[in-house]
């Protein structure tokens, strides 16, 4: 009933308001919208439609090598998020033959904790892989243990090697 009434009055506004510009006419969501999606949203839709190359209306999740950043400077990186913060990355290896991720930052690193999780559907058919990391500030196996936590989210190892071609097949999240 209210959409109804605004678009009301819109249409008979005078010319002068219709010459007035928007202050929200670039903003990329609208206010009040909170990107908070599930793991099975983040895996299903938005990772594999990305690596599948299918656009999106609005993207609302950057494409960044993430390990050139330390973890403080992401945030003004994302495309969205106050808390949590979400990315696209290429991934790298460690070394060139091998699977090994290379997950150095510039004052830092990423270090797994624990084993890889599945994330399954709702009828429980696994779609991805989510891994937990923490950032150590300084070089291994020395560094310290800092408060910043990532998970790293990737489809299941037989579905990347049919789409190897495709640079991207990490999405990670981090809070």
């Amino acid at each position: 009933m209210a959409i109804a009434a605004a678009m009301n009055n819109n249409n008979n506004s005078t010319q002068e308001d219709n010459k007035q510009q928007d202050e929200h006419e670039h903003d990329v969501v609208m206010p009040g919208f909170r990107f908070h999606p599930t793991e099975e949203e983040l895996v299903e839709f938005y990772l594999r439609r990305k690596v599948e190359g299918k656009r999106f209306n609005v993207e609302l999740i950057t494409f960044l090598d993430l390990y050139r950043y330390d973890p403080w400077e992401l945030p003004a990186l994302a495309a969205i998020g106050e808390k949590e913060w979400y990315f696209y990355v290429p991934r790298d290896r460690k070394y060139r033959n091998g699977d090994r991720p290379n997950r150095v930052t510039t004052s830092g690193y990423w270090k797994a904790t624990g084993a890889d999780r599945m994330i399954r559907s709702e009828n429980l058919r696994s779609i991805g892989l989510k891994k937990t990391l923490v950032f150590y500030s300084g070089k291994a196996p020395k560094g310290i243990r800092t408060s910043w936590i990532m998970n790293e989210y990737r489809l299941p190892h037989h579905e990347t090697e049919r789409l190897q071609k495709k640079v991207l097949n990490y999405l990670l999240y981090l809070s």
